[in-house]
């Protein structure tokens, strides 16, 4: 018989998820994709529609593979060994492109190919990953806690990923950066190899019983089901993909900013630095937001702060403006993160979670696309303020979209919201 889980448990894990997000925070300051990736792909010559594919390329690669992941996933009998292993998968491209950069220096007008095939492989790992993370992560914590769980532990992360951005600033202010930042990729990899062997510790329950799909085609049958029967889920999955228009935004605003002020590319670890400084904050508050009034008005503030990240790059006239920059992005994104974890799980229910990770990345993928190339086209050919400036129309109302069209999932299915007292 299973020892039941307790506080304790909840407690023990919450203290290791803590390290574990931080080993992944302070890596990810050396590979950020909101000002690294750009950044290091402007310095290698690399497109503009490269450059801005930066995020959205991110999201279509972590889609492909999600569903066939949610199916085979479903049949794991030791999730805990089976999380571990997976993650394996996120090394090779990234210190392949850590040890070809910092020790091979290409140079050439080809050499961000290289990085950017790397850069592919390591999206589709993380494909790869989610599903099965996810139905780890729903073992190792208490629901009723789930939004302080999912807003402390990613805190954890934004406060490593502080510290992260000053080294960031000191190793790569060099007249050649590149090699430097071959050097950051490779202590990436070992702070993920860090992060995954903190899973091994963990305390978890047994995953509630689901019933399985015994083919592919019963699989994707169950997607469709619930795409059909759930109405709040797919005014979710609306509101999301209008939302996909900031992915194209993403990327350009380190290059927009550069442009504007000639930066060195060193100030990168800087927009790091305050992005995940914001990001713990956000983080912490979205969570606690969460729980007492719901996930959905907890995201929606996250994507006003993203917005207020886009009016503040078209505004950008010295290089405290781009410190503001990614300030907003900091809060918007530890915010969607602590609330689009959450609402998964509250979709979800009893159900796989899986299943509903994957449907949201596979359902909006195209429109990340689709918003890619056409600002790719636009740029390309005009200047990056004007796609800006219509993206950020469509954020408001893919923010509208959030907050009329959506319903709080518990409230539906009347689970009363704790009142906790913020604090």
């Amino acid at each position: 018989m299973t020892a039941p889980f307790t506080a304790r448990d909840h407690n023990r894990n919450l203290l290791l998820n803590i390290f574990h997000e931080m080993f992944w925070g302070f890596g990810v300051a050396f590979h950020s994709l909101e000002a690294i990736v750009p950044l290091f792909l402007a310095t290698l010559n690399a497109p503009k529609i490269v450059v801005g594919s930066v995020a959205g390329v991110f999201i279509i690669g972590m889609a492909i593979p999600q569903i066939f992941s949610a199916f085979y996933g479903s049949r794991i009998r030791n999730l805990k060994l089976a999380t571990v292993l997976i993650h394996m998968l996120l090394l090779p491209p990234i210190f392949t492109a850590g040890f070809v950069f910092a020790f091979m220096g290409p140079h050439g007008p080809n050499a961000w190919i290289f990085y950017y095939i790397c850069y592919i492989l390591f999206t589709l790992g993380v494909g790869i990953v989610l599903p099965i993370w996810a139905d780890f992560l729903e073992t190792v914590h208490l629901a009723e806690r789930r939004g302080s769980f999912f807003g402390i532990s990613f805190a954890g992360s934004s406060v490593a990923g502080f510290v992260g951005g000053f080294v960031v600033n000191h190793l790569i202010d060099k007249p050649d950066p590149v090699p430097y930042i071959g050097i950051g990729f490779l202590i990436y990899a070992v702070c993920i190899l860090g992060a995954i062997l903190l899973f091994i510790p963990y305390r978890s329950r047994p995953r509630p019983a689901s019933e399985r799909a015994h083919s592919f085609t019963q699989f994707t049958t169950v997607l469709k089901g619930i795409i059909k029967t759930d109405h709040n889920f797919r005014n979710y999955i609306l509101s999301r993909i209008i939302l996909t228009a900031n992915y194209a935004a993403i990327p350009l605003y380190a290059v927009h900013a550069q442009d504007k002020l000639d930066f060195h590319i060193s100030e990168a670890g800087i927009f790091t630095a305050l992005m995940v400084a914001a990001s713990g904050f956000s983080s912490f508050l979205a969570g606690k937001i969460g729980d007492r009034f719901g996930h959905k008005y907890a995201m929606a503030i996250s994507f006003l702060a993203y917005l207020g990240a886009l009016i503040s790059a078209l505004l950008a006239e010295t290089l405290w403006h781009a410190y503001l920059i990614f300030i907003f992005m900091g809060v918007g994104k530890g915010g969607f993160m602590t609330s689009a974890m959450s609402l998964v799980y509250e979709f979800a229910g009893d159900k796989d979670k899986k299943i509903y990770f994957a449907l949201i990345d596979t359902l909006t993928a195209p429109f990340v696309l689709i918003a890619i190339l056409l600002s790719g086209f636009f740029i390309s050919t005009g200047s990056i303020p004007p796609v800006l400036t219509v993206i950020g129309f469509i954020l408001i109302a893919g923010i509208l979209a959030l907050i009329f069209l959506t319903k709080e999932p518990r409230t539906l299915r009347e689970v009363p919201i704790p009142r906790e007292p913020i604090s």
